[in-house]
């Protein structure tokens, strides 16, 4: 598809170079480390060519209308990863877009008062910069603390296929045992050996004039070899391809929006480690064809996705892969999932999508030590999660919920208890009968008791209007006790 046309590209960039640090080979908790000036310098070369690929309008790979004389931020966007090696990969991506976005006379601005001002340094363009943190988002370091990676990791050493290579080393371990100044010379040990002769060979000379010749090829080869079962699983969606699972979420998001006209991405930067590099060749089957990109890939080498729009009559969207190996090499075509040319935008999100990991929750759920398993159906994109619990555990657990809700249930109680008003002396002091408009407090004189009474007829007290009795104080206390067995006794709270 030579007359089509790039859309968008997103680059994964590897850091550059870096002095030596250690990982621990049983669950790749690292020690740190700092860039060098020969990585800053690797990590602005590949900035350079990628500027010359993609940004530059003569160039037949020229992105579509992006503007290449200043950054457009609508237009580009950097993520960097702030795990392990954290320093080394965010001065990359800085060395990186220097290259990419070199200081320019034009990024200036004139002033109300005609005064015309240039950005420092020459005009230095400022890009916004993403660092990934893996406490918060987990799509650039999958791989530390994820238990279910670790138990991957040991089957891996417990294999035959290792044991057998285990076997074949010795010679090179015995060879290297002079040269690494203590540190174990195992197979399981086998990239800290590497990184620590090429370290040292690249920034040493004393070391670099006394090492023996082929040392560092074979530090080399079994570094791949431990690297690449490490770090990659004959099933695409299986936990040892993690590092590739959770970066190809952004990868697909990243070619969704480039594809819809509506949104102004037209360039993605990656800048991270070289995990996800070895992961991602082994689910696109490209580390199957080329059996020489399934091992570590050099400092500042880069893998380049470009979305093309094909030419008439077939006007669909096409995935393209060119993979930069290091500063020396040059943009090679790769091919994913068994094409030898483009492969259609939908056929790539389609055979990618079900292996994506898109989100910490679910991150954690296939790296659960307790036995989490994750199976995603090939055609359907259906999770299924199969948890190991017993029913003892769940009785267990509800068993105690019941008792945390008990205990309370009671301390509430108590302390509403507590708060209640309590007052002094007797609860109920004398009880009154008299309602006061109900029963009369004085005599009735002769010239009221000739007047009607209000009381209704048959109510106790209830006076004939002909009655000119005179009452006195008997009768008074005879009618009270009438209004008593009428009306009931009411409680009168003394305070």
């Amino acid at each position: 598809m030579l007359l089509s046309k790039v859309l968008g590209v997103i680059v994964i960039a590897r850091n550059g170079d870096r002095y030596n640090y250690y990982q621990d080979p049983y669950n790749y908790a690292a020690s740190n480390t700092e860039t060098t000036a020969l990585g800053e310098v690797e990590s602005h070369g590949l900035g350079a060519q990628i500027r010359s690929t993609y940004f530059d309008s003569k160039s037949p790979s020229y992105i579509e209308g992006i503007r290449s004389d200043l950054v457009d931020n609508n237009e580009v966007k950097v993520r960097v990863k702030a795990g392990v090696e954290g320093t080394v990969v965010f001065d990359s991506a800085i060395a990186l877009l220097q290259g990419l976005f070199p200081p320019s006379p034009n990024n200036k601005i004139v002033l109300a008062n005609e005064t015309t001002v240039v950005a420092p340094l020459g005009g230095y363009q400022y890009v916004p910069v993403e660092t990934v943190e893996p406490g918060n988002d987990r799509s650039l370091e999958s791989w530390t603390d994820c238990p279910a990676f670790e138990k991957h990791i040991k089957s891996f050493y417990a294999s035959d296929d290792f044991k057998k290579k285990s076997q074949e080393a010795q010679p090179f371990f015995k060879a290297a045992k002079d040269y690494v100044f203590g540190r174990p010379t195992t197979l399981e040990n086998a990239w800290n050996i590497y990184d620590f002769i090429n370290s040292e060979l690249t920034h040493n000379r004393t070391y670099a004039h006394r090492l023996p010749p082929t040392l560092i090829e074979q530090a080399r080869h079994w570094a791949n070899y431990h690297e690449s079962g490490v770090f990659s699983d004959p099933e695409i969606n299986a936990v040892g391809n993690i590092a590739g699972r959770t970066i190809l979420h952004t990868i697909l998001s990243s070619l969704e929006r480039i594809s819809f006209n509506g949104d102004p991405l037209q360039f993605m930067l990656i800048q991270t480690t070289y995990q996800p590099f070895i992961s991602l060749f082994s689910q696109t089957g490209i580390a199957k064809d080329r059996p020489e990109y399934a091992g570590i890939p050099d400092y500042s080498s880069a893998l380049a996705i470009e979305l093309r729009r094909g030419s008439p009559p077939d006007v669909r969207d096409f995935v393209r892969l060119r993979f930069k190996n290091g500063t020396s090499g040059f943009w090679e075509d790769v091919h994913a999932f068994g094409h030898r040319a483009d492969i259609p935008l939908t056929e790539f999100i389609y055979r990618a999508e079900n292996a994506a990991i898109t989100s910490n929750q679910q991150w954690k759920q296939i790296c659960s030590s307790r036995g989490v398993l994750s199976t995603f159906a090939d055609n359907t994109g259906v999770l299924n999660y199969f948890a190991s619990e017993s029913a003892f555990t769940f009785a267990y657990a509800f068993v105690g919920l019941l008792a945390l809700y008990t205990v309370l249930k009671v301390i509430k109680k108590s302390r509403a208890e507590a708060r209640r008003v309590r007052l002094e002396g007797a609860e109920v002091s004398e009880v009154v009968i008299n309602y006061g408009s109900v029963a009369a407090p004085h005599p009735i004189s002769p010239s009221s008791a000739s007047r009607s009474s209000w009381y209704l007829s048959g109510h106790p007290g209830h006076m004939p209007q002909n009655s000119t009795t005179y009452y006195g104080e008997a009768a008074l206390d005879s009618e009270r006790a009438l209004i008593a067995k009428y009306y009931p006794e009411q409680p009168r709270w003394i305070l």
